[in-house]
């Protein structure tokens, strides 16, 4: 399914040290002869060592994320980590100390689920991200998940968690109580259909077979089980009930994706300017451009971007066009493996990083990367191999939910992510990975084929000549998007003019996102552009950088006077 990787050392990762459109014409690609040169790859450090507190790492106009800058400086360019990371923001870690310490360990989106607390809460958490951004010099994004209309059982008495012990009788119920009121042992769900479509004998699984009931019997509107795989129950988690060996969609399948709860948290993510939306259980395009057309009404010029989560077989059905219209994609692999056999999801989340990569859309690998960390302080070895499975697909980021959210270790947590990610990243460099054979993936794409080929020249220029880096001049972020799809070995110096943009290209594969004031003359801008980042130490004389723009038809390697 994915290459193996050979690496000769072993380390465990809690330890490591570790366009706008331009003329059809040719492109105009001017090459100086290098010199011969050598990179220094200076050991991976952790944790690293940033800049002190303060404003955004600021000269002249020149912004970029200080944990970013320290990577560059601890690790030299080849070995800056390239894989993004999302965390969850949840009750371990909602308080600015906390969320500082996770922009620290290298999170660049923080995630906010609207399937749990209330928006005032939700609120005071994308506040505090923003100041933190402002105040401490991160570029942080923001992505707002909404909750979607599957079955899913309500909260649990304002409690984190309870055990289903095996054996033991619980009640699911359509029937709303206060909570002192609900009788012990007893889930209200929040499908009224619910009662109705399960038939005795029916499984019922929760979060995708975490814990599994069987139905004994149906009194009214509520169904009674008997637990027979035990396990920790979760607030809000997903429902799905099999008959026979089937899933049972019945009258669930006809639920539309977008609940009237989700069109209000819709609004509020708009209103609070969040950088994405995670649209749950994507059924078809047409959602997704329903949902985009609806943010330009209310917000004309919004650059919120939509994130589609294929978690459910309807998703499958019309994956491609979901794909092309969204623009991203999440592989929620714990609901959608509660829908499609097991063995299936591992091939799934192959096929959609490869489309992905294809119709240029960022895509991220979540659920149950490091679920054991909810708990212990140190990963399985499955898991490691499962992240590290991940990374060697390419992914462009990989996200912890419950890990980060409610887990006991969520900077440990993020600490495995990052170091596997690194390590990862420097196998396939060693084995030559980025050979052209891996950029016929992505040579299908139609969408604006004279930008294609520049970017699809750029990175082979970049990884014939072993670039440093590779500078990109962005007015919308699109240039550097096909640039971080061809996956090159050097990273990506993308510089736009606003911080919106700067922080959702915080989601793309080996771009390093810059604010920064540009010019249409490059000369120009070249010129200052390495005074600001020579002032800073971030490159140095001698420095090979491919430079190419929006608004130059050229590819440039020139050496950092």
């Amino acid at each position: 399914m994915s290459r193996s990787f050979r690496c000769s050392i072993s380390l465990s990762p809690l330890h490591s040290n570790e366009f706008p459109r331009i003329p059809v014409t040719k492109p105009r690609i001017h090459v100086p002869v290098p010199k011969p040169m050598t990179v220094a790859l200076s050991k991976v450090v952790s944790p690293l060592r940033v800049a002190a507190p303060g404003v955004m790492i600021e000269a002249a106009g020149l912004e970029v994320d200080r944990v970013t800058e320290a990577e560059l400086k601890e690790n030299g360019f080849r070995s800056t980590r390239k894989t993004k990371i999302v965390c969850t923001i949840g009750p371990r870690t909602c308080e600015f100390e906390e969320i500082e310490a996770l922009a620290v360990g290298g999170m660049n989106v923080a995630r906010v689920n609207m399937c749990h607390g209330t928006r005032e809460w939700h609120r005071d958490v994308i506040r505090r991200v923003r100041q933190l951004n402002e105040e401490k010099g991160f570029a942080v994004a923001v992505m707002m998940d909404t909750e979607g209309s599957e079955i899913h059982m309500d909260d649990l008495n304002d409690v984190e968690s309870t055990k289903a012990e095996d054996g033991q009788i619980w009640t699911f119920t359509v029937r709303a109580f206060d909570q002192p009121s609900r009788p012990e042992r007893t889930i209200t769900v929040n499908y009224d259909g619910f009662a109705e479509d399960v038939k005795v004998g029916d499984e019922l699984l929760v979060d995708g077979g975490m814990v599994t009931f069987v139905v004994i019997e149906k009194i009214g509107p509520d169904v009674i089980c008997r637990c027979t795989d035990p396990g920790l129950l979760l607030p809000r988690a997903n429902l799905t009930f099999w008959r026979n060996g089937s899933l049972v969609r019945e009258r669930n399948a006809m639920l539309p994706t977008i609940s009237s709860k989700d069109w209000l948290d819709i609004d509020f993510g708009i209103e609070e300017g969040v950088d994405f939306i995670a649209v749950s259980f994507v059924k078809s395009a047409e959602v997704i451009k329903t949902l985009k057309s609806y943010i330009i009404d209310r917000s004309p010029g919004s650059q919120i971007g939509i994130i589609a989560k294929i978690e459910s077989i309807d998703s499958l059905k019309n994956l491609e066009e979901i794909i092309q219209v969204s623009d991203g994609t999440m592989v929620a692999r714990g609901d959608l493996g509660a829908q499609i056999p097991l063995e299936q999801v591992p091939l799934i989340q192959h096929e959609v990083i490869q489309l992905c990569r294809q119709l240029n859309k960022p895509v991220i690998v979540a659920s149950q990367l490091l679920e054991s960390m909810i708990e212990y302080p140190i990963p399985t070895r499955a898991e490691v191999a499962d992240v590290s499975e991940a990374v060697g697909q390419q992914a462009d980021a990989l996200m912890l939910s419950s890990e980060s959210a409610m887990g006991q270790y969520p900077e440990k947590a993020l600490a495995v992510l990052r170091s596997v990610s690194l390590r990862i990243e420097k196998c396939r460099r060693e084995e030559k990975h980025w050979d052209v054979t891996d950029l016929r993936i992505v040579s299908s794409s139609k969408l604006d084929e004279i930008s294609e080929e520049i970017c699809n020249t750029t990175s082979r220029m970049a990884n014939k000549l072993k670039a440093d880096a590779i500078f990109v001049y962005t007015k919308t972020g699109q240039t550097a998007s096909l640039l971080s799809r061809n996956r090159p070995d050097c990273p990506i110096f993308a510089f736009a003019p606003s911080t919106s943009i700067q922080r959702c290209l915080n989601l793309k594969w080996g771009l390093i996102p810059f604010r920064l004031d540009f010019s249409d003359d490059m000369e120009s801008n070249l010129n200052r552009t390495f005074s600001l980042l020579k002032a800073r130490a971030m490159i140095k004389s001698g420095d090979l950088i491919i430079v190419v723009s929006d608004v130059m038809q050229s590819i440039q390697a020139i050496k950092v006077p």
